[in-house]
């Protein structure tokens, strides 16, 4: 479960977002959703774009999702995605995916685009029909030339986020700088596959359809599929990759020489937005990253990773710096996968807890000093095999409780 391979090649941009590839713009407006805040938002490609995404799994998947999926699948290409926060347009009906092609046919008059070149998303509220005349009405004053500034795409996509997520990275294929961007929100109802969080991923980069769609979804098991916050799975949320060919590289695939110097910066950037959507969680007070290693597979050491991260008495003693490692080991005791409990070790950062199955004598003020940190890392090995994994949460806070107690009054 290699990354590095070509990190060193790879440059992370001061201040890079989802524009930072050539020919991208995005901008965000009011439209009066919310009361005060950003609520529409879009992004624009001076060109069609090659487009790839992946989808929450919940069976209530909402409506603008079946629109996306729709538009990606006619053409495979993408140069527009209009995006609302503050209603979420799921459980709507045959009226909410009436209003969902709307919303793509309106941005692609706007823009003058084919239709089933432009895509939609939606975050919010579940079950309330999206008020068309102010949608309407905000798509008209959408001007790329005008008012085209990322950080206001960044603030429009957010719901009960504290802050924007925003990344990106450079680095030479074929003697061209090849770029990639990305931008994202999520804070609460986070336990991808996938979940209420939406990822918009783009670059310059020429690469073939087929090849950019496994890359996608190999990085999502590996980056946005190993983040929780509270371990519910949402029913709009996905992420989209556009690549637009501006960079002028020769054709990506697999078998290209420099294939990995790309699939490694499109890792980054899965990882990057996916830590800070964790990093974000609701109420959250703490970045924790779980490493497990010794697994029989990778895919068991992910299922061991993400037990650990999403049990909310690991999430609660965290955020009150308690080093109960038991609530750790009962967590891989009940992951389902094989392992030998006498074999188990468990340690928080750099101070072990549990070795061979037993605790190992440590310092217990030690130990919640660094629990008290506000990035943790707790690394686990679960036996001798060659399977790891990494996965990334967040505590679980009174404030958590605070902020869905009262989501919908």
């Amino acid at each position: 479960m290699s990354h590095l391979l070509a990190v060193d090649k790879i440059k992370i941009l001061q201040n890079g977002n989802v524009t930072s590839p050539i020919g991208f713009s995005a901008g965000g407006l009011h439209c009066g959703i919310r009361k005060k805040k950003y609520d529409l938002g879009w992004l624009y490609s001076a060109q069609p774009a090659t487009a790839t995404g992946v989808y929450t799994t919940n069976l209530f998947q909402a409506a603008p999702l079946q629109v996306t999926q729709k538009s990606i699948a006619n053409g495979q290409s993408l140069q527009a995605i209009i995006v609302n926060s503050g209603i979420a347009n799921a459980c709507t009906g045959e009226q909410g995916v009436t209003n969902a092609y709307e919303m793509r046919e309106l941005i692609a008059k706007k823009l003058d685009i084919a239709i089933d070149d432009a895509a939609v998303a939606s975050t919010g509220l579940i079950g309330e029909q999206l008020p068309m005349e102010k949608i309407r009405s905000g798509i008209e004053r959408i001007n790329p030339q005008d008012n085209s500034q990322a950080n206001h795409f960044e603030t429009a996509i957010l719901t009960t986020d504290t802050k924007e997520k925003k990344v990106a990275v450079a680095f030479e294929i074929d003697g061209k700088v090849v770029t990639i961007g990305g931008a994202a929100k999520g804070s609460g109802m986070i336990n991808p596959n996938m979940a209420t969080m939406l990822g918009f991923i783009t670059t310059d980069a020429n690469v073939s359809q087929e090849s950019l769609e496994q890359a996608l979804k190999q990085h999502t098991s590996q980056s946005f599929n190993m983040i929780t916050v509270d371990g519910d799975t949402s029913t709009n949320d996905m992420v989209l990759v556009l690549a637009n060919g501006m960079a002028e590289n020769r054709l990506l695939h697999q078998c290209h020489p420099e294939w990995d110097i790309f699939l490694e910066g499109l890792y980054i950037v899965c990882e990057v937005l996916a830590k800070e959507i964790a990093r974000d969680g609701e109420g959250a007070t703490k970045l924790v990253e779980v490493h497990v290693e010794g697994a029989v597979t990778d895919e068991a050491a992910q299922v061991v990773a993400k037990k650990i991260i999403s049990s909310n008495l690991v999430k609660t003693a965290i955020h009150g710096s308690d080093p109960n490692w038991g609530r750790i080991i009962t967590a891989i005791g009940y992951s389902g996968q094989i392992l030998n409990p006498n074999e188990v070790c468990i340690s928080l950062g750099v101070i072990d807890v549990v070795r061979n199955g037993m605790q190992v004598i440590f310092g217990e003020e030690a130990a919640k000093a660094y629990l008290s940190k506000d990035t943790i890392t707790i690394h686990t090995k679960v036996g001798h095999g060659e399977g790891e994994a990494i996965a990334w949460g967040c505590d679980l806070s009174y404030e958590y409780v605070r902020i869905n107690a009262s989501y919908r009054t």
